[in-house]
């Protein structure tokens, strides 16, 4: 079934448990999302990303799938634009029937992000579509988050008075598209910013972080975790095995099945870690 993002965070949040939040790159990762979260009886957050968006050359195609999915999901499944740069790709997925956005103002300056992230809450919520920001970009994206810079919890309290957002991404160590898992976040940082911003807090870059590093973020006061990057490696790793095994083969359906449900084993395992079960 599809939800809002603000009621899952919500109940997350109130349970003092993780949210698991999963790129959809093409159909056979919205399938093994879907199915990960069924088996587990758990709420999941599937994101079509800005760059997502570029490499199939339209928004709407992979959007109507992947909702076809989460509305015939016996379990609640968040629709969610993933840092969106342009404010007309917002508007797009309002259309679409996306329940939330992220939008990312990070590359502008402060003022403009500011007011631009505020002017994207209004039209959102106007449509009943909830809204992630983040004050400045998370590291790997080349921008001010570098994995060395963190987010000062007073600064994160007022960008969210500000803007009215219903959750906010922000610095603690994490870093994008990293492929091993040795990020260490600082975790005393994400308490006293838990303990300072109204709404959940979302932690980007989290396939970095090792199993351990995640539970800890959770206890801490992160609800929402973005894993993106770790779910392609394992599709990555199972399609390359199986070409491996035979290669002659030539139908793709016999090395994507494998690669979909080893993604669909790896999205349950995770979800259940977040989950703190």
């Amino acid at each position: 079934m599809l939800v809002p993002l603000r009621e899952s965070l919500e109940q997350a949040r109130a349970a003092d448990r993780g949210l698991a939040a999963y790129n959809v790159v093409h159909l056979e990762h919205a399938e093994a999302l879907v199915g990960a979260a069924e088996d587990t009886g758990l709420p999941v957050v599937l994101q079509v990303s800005e760059n997502a968006v570029r490499f199939h050359g339209s928004l709407a195609p992979i959007a109507l799938a992947t909702r076809t999915l989460a509305e015939r999901a016996t379990v609640p499944v968040v629709l969610h634009l993933d840092h969106a740069v342009s404010v007309d790709l917002v508007h797009e997925a309002l259309d679409l029937g996306f329940t939330s956005v992220m939008f990312d103002g990070s590359r502008l300056d402060d003022a403009t992000n500011r007011s631009t992230t505020r002017e994207v809450v209004a039209r959102c919520h106007d449509r009943g579509v909830d809204v992630e920001a983040e004050l400045g970009e998370i590291g790997g994206k080349d921008g001010v988050h570098a994995p060395g810079v963190r987010t000062r919890p007073e600064d994160a309290r007022q960008f969210a008075l500000d803007t009215g957002v219903d959750a906010l991404a922000v610095a603690v160590g994490s870093s994008h598209a990293m492929t091993e898992r040795t990020a260490a976040l600082d975790l005393e940082l994400v308490a006293a910013i838990r303990e300072a911003v109204p709404v959940p807090l979302v932690l980007h870059g989290s396939s970095g972080v090792p199993d351990e590093g995640l539970v800890a973020a959770v206890r801490a006061g992160m609800t929402k975790v973005n894993i993106a990057t770790h779910l392609s490696s394992v599709f990555t790793a199972e399609v390359r095995r199986a070409l491996a095994a035979d290669p002659d083969l030539v139908d793709s359906r016999k090395y994507l099945a494998p690669a979909r449900a080893a993604v669909r084993a790896e999205a349950a395992r995770l979800l259940e870690l977040l989950a703190l079960r």
